[in-house]
């Protein structure tokens, strides 16, 4: 497989990835008392507070993403938030929906670390970032 399809890859990529968290944050903003109530009763602390921070991950950092830029750290931040919401949100594994949406969660915490390892690829603005700090 040559770079640019490799690139090119790595950028549908992570706009696939985004897309799974902006459909997930679209709902939450469309009802916030009903998310907030949810988080409550999953035990989370202050979650008014945990609800601003659920929108602001799903919504922002996958616009990061899919620019490449900081896409290491917003990875990460993503990989944690995934597997954090599969712990308290889906460990029901008698309920077979919520087992497999703990899995899911788990599946892309697991892509999210590869971009982690890796990073967004040539089609980003890290790269470019990283181009124009060699020539500098």
């Amino acid at each position: 497989m040559n770079s640019r399809t490799i690139d090119t890859f790595s950028l549908i990529g992570r706009i696939l990835i985004a897309i799974l968290f902006w459909v997930g944050v679209s709902g939450k903003i469309a009802q916030p008392a009903g998310t907030i109530g949810y988080i409550g009763s999953a035990g989370i602390p202050l979650p008014t507070l945990a609800y601003a921070a659920t929108v602001f991950v799903e919504l922002v950092l996958p616009i990061l993403l899919v620019l490449g830029y900081r896409t290491r750290l917003s990875a990460l931040i993503l990989a944690i938030f995934s597997v954090v919401a599969a712990l308290f949100f889906h460990a029901q594994f008698g309920d077979m929906n919520q087992s497999t949406h703990f899995f899911k969660n788990l599946a892309i915490a697991g892509g999210l670390l590869q971009l982690t390892a890796f990073g967004a690829g040539a089609l980003s603005l890290d790269a470019r970032s990283s181009k124009a700090g060699l020539a500098a």
